[in-house]
Parts: structure tokens; sequence; C-alpha cells
């Protein structure tokens, strides 16, 4: 079954319950009147309801119809909203130099409106001190605390720990919705 309406003659039913071309009711016609007054009124006959009983067909220009769909669907794939997961990897045994550079990507991947997902990657006897990766996380999140929040707490999985910050809304670098420059 296609997600295409059937138009003209493509509709195999006896009668229709046909809708005028400005939107009133014409009644309970035979598929052949029903073609007929299409014809008369230069435009097609679309399916609209095939599960009512019996179906409902309306006189409309389909190539209008079809076209001013496909504007109302691209126009809501642009208004929706894209989100992007970047991920930092670190170890629980970070460097001080290190750790600013992690946390700078961070803040800039916040900036751009980004969401965050940090993995500390645990090794050998690491694993038996996962308070380091809770410890290491939460150090990060106080640090960005004013670019981001802490969407997903952090939680161990197999030999990694997971958390995922999410930007503040109002503080985007591509909104600027807060701060009124543009």
């Amino acid at each position: 079954m296609s997600a295409e309406p059937r138009i003209n003659d493509r509709i195999r039913v006896p009668e229709v319950r046909l809708v005028g071309p400005n939107g009133e009711q014409v009644g309970i016609v035979p598929i052949a009147k029903a073609l007929e007054l299409a014809r008369e009124s230069d435009l097609d006959l679309v399916e609209v309801a095939p599960t009512a009983r019996p179906p409902v067909a309306k006189l409309m220009d389909y190539g209008k119809f079809k076209y001013e769909s496909a504007m109302k669907a691209r126009e809501a794939r642009k208004n929706q909203a894209h989100t992007v997961i970047k991920e930092i990897k670190l170890r629980p045994k970070i460097d001080p130099h290190d750790y600013e550079t992690k946390k700078g990507h961070v803040v800039r991947f916040l900036k751009a409106g980004d969401k965050v997902k940090v993995t500390i990657m645990f090794r050998g006897r690491e694993q038996s001190r996962p308070e380091l990766g809770r410890r290491l996380l939460q150090r990060l999140a106080d640090d960005v605390e004013e670019l981001g929040f802490v969407e997903s707490r952090p939680k161990q999985d197999g030999r990694n720990m997971i958390m995922v910050i999410g930007p503040h809304k109002k503080k985007t670098a591509r909104g600027h919705e807060e701060s009124g420059t543009a």
C-alpha cells in the first residue's frame, strides 16, 4: 500500500462521500457522477479518507495539493532541532594540562550548542577505583557549570564511566537569545 492517495480512475468503490473544491459537503454520490463533476470543474477527484464508510473524496487540483504538502514537510524539516553529540574521552589519571585541554574542547562544544558525552576509560586496576572517575567528572561538570548542565549523571558502563552534559538553552553561540546580540 503506497502513501499516495488514490485519484480519479484509481478509486475503486461504488460510491463516495464527496467534498467540493471549497470544502462544502456535496453528499454521497456514485463514483461515475463524482468523476464527471471533477472533469467538468477541471479538477481531480482525490480520496482523502479511504478507511471511512463510504470513503471520503474531495475535488481539488492534485498537483497543487502535492506541491503544498511537500513545501509544508520541507518547512517542518527546516525548523527541526538538530542535536549533535560530541564525545570526549578521558583517563582517571590525567595530567593537569591535558585536563585543561579536554575541558577547553568541552567548553567549545557547549558554546556551539552541542551536547557532550564525557567518557572515562578505566584500565586494569583503575577499574577498582570508580570514585576517581566520578570525582573527575564532577570536577569537569563544576568547571563548565555556566555553559552547560549535567543531562545524565555519571554511570559505570563496563570499563567506562559516562556522563552527558547539555548546553544551557539561552547561551548557545548560534542563538544569542539571551544576550540580544547578532
